[in-house]
């Protein structure tokens, strides 16, 4: 359990530092940072799948055959995700931006991603409770996928009435609810016995809809053919890695 510990919280840290990830897009000129993020986001996207079907779901499995059980848990992963986004969508300001306002979608980003992050932390302890290959493959996913979200939520708060360095700040400072994630998903499996069964179902359903909902449309926005080519290049790259863990652990 210790080890768990350990690579547990080293992990949600490289995690979490990832929201410090606004300071480089600083330099970096807009069209450049879309066609950046246009192939992490498609790597993020073959990793999660790849994750979720390679790593995630297999260790639900018993004697081959997946229980009804396990299937509402993907299920309810899935809806919990489609809820937490209504609810972050839900407000929208026209007020002009100026320095003294900040607007309520701004601090309704910064509600969801406190929830996003915390989803994360659990996803994380969930899966190195299971075992150590599954908790770095998923950390590895997870990183890919937080990249690209980090630098949205950084533009957001910018957009949305933040200072650059406030910003900052209140990205990394979220970023750390994906610790007391862990620590719940940790603490949890102290007390409830064969508590994996529930948490990693629950954990491939919340990632099979962040990469269904919130990344693929992202990948329709381009829709030329050497753009989408380099895009299933980089699909199945994520899938690759998540394969090649498999071998190496």
């Amino acid at each position: 359990m210790s080890q768990i510990r350990l690579y547990s919280l080293i992990s949600v840290l490289i995690v979490s530092s990832i929201s410090l990830i606004g300071v480089i897009t600083l330099g970096i000129q807009l069209e450049n940072l879309k066609k950046i993020l246009l192939y992490f986001v498609s790597f993020s996207t073959g990793a999660l799948f790849g994750d979720v079907f390679i790593h995630l779901i297999p260790q639900t499995v018993v004697h081959g055959v997946m229980s009804i059980q396990t299937s509402l848990f993907i299920l309810w992963g899935i809806l919990f995700g489609l809820i937490t986004e209504k609810v972050i969508h839900r407000n929208h300001c026209h007020m002009p931006i100026t320095k003294t306002h900040v607007h309520p979608f701004a601090i309704m980003n910064m509600i969801g991603d406190v929830v996003h992050n915390l989803i994360d932390g659990l996803i994380i302890g969930a899966s190195y409770i299971a075992s150590l290959p599954v908790g770095i493959a998923t950390t590895i996913a997870i990183v890919f996928h937080e990249i690209p979200h980090e630098m949205g939520n950084f533009g957001i708060l910018l957009h949305g009435g933040f200072s650059k360095k406030k910003a900052l700040l209140v990205n990394f400072l979220t970023a750390l609810a994906a610790i007391a994630g862990t620590v719940i998903a940790i603490l949890v499996s102290t007390y409830v016995s064969n508590i994996t069964s529930y948490l990693i179902p629950f954990a491939a359903g919340s990632l099979i809809y962040i990469a269904g909902s919130d990344l693929i449309p992202e990948l329709h926005k381009e829709t030329k053919i050497s753009k989408t080519l380099r895009q299933l290049l980089f699909f199945l790259l994520g899938i690759g890695i998540m394969m090649l863990l498999l071998v190496v652990g």
